[in-house]
């Protein structure tokens, strides 16, 4: 029996530890190929790359028509390269999830 997202504690926490703050400059050339995803600040980065590992695909459909998950924007990454932006960032192969310092305003 699969586990639900929100109960794969092992899962949550493997993600949390490999979880990092990066800058921007080193995600540039993820973003031209087009493997980086951006996360909402109103969203738990670590709950993302959980549902996306389990293909909760209701919950990121739903994400996705909200405009708190996608693929990073040229705007947003024009953005963070001026602003020197470090990013919050978790891996889940193929994708690269981005999230902004809940602070931050990007």
């Amino acid at each position: 029996m699969k586990t639900k997202p929100e109960n794969d504690t092992e899962l949550r926490a493997k993600i949390n530890l490999e979880t990092a703050r990066l800058p921007w400059a080193e995600l540039q050339r993820h973003f031209a190929q087009g493997s980086v995803v951006f996360v909402s600040a109103e969203l738990d980065l670590v709950d993302v790359a959980v549902r996306i590992s389990h293909d909760d695909k209701d919950t990121i459909a739903q994400w996705m028509g909200d405009g708190k998950l996608g693929k990073v924007s040229d705007e947003q990454a024009q953005a963070w390269t001026e602003a020197d932006a470090v990013l919050w960032t978790s891996v889940v192969h193929p994708f690269i999830l981005v999230q902004p310092d809940k602070g931050a305003l990007h």
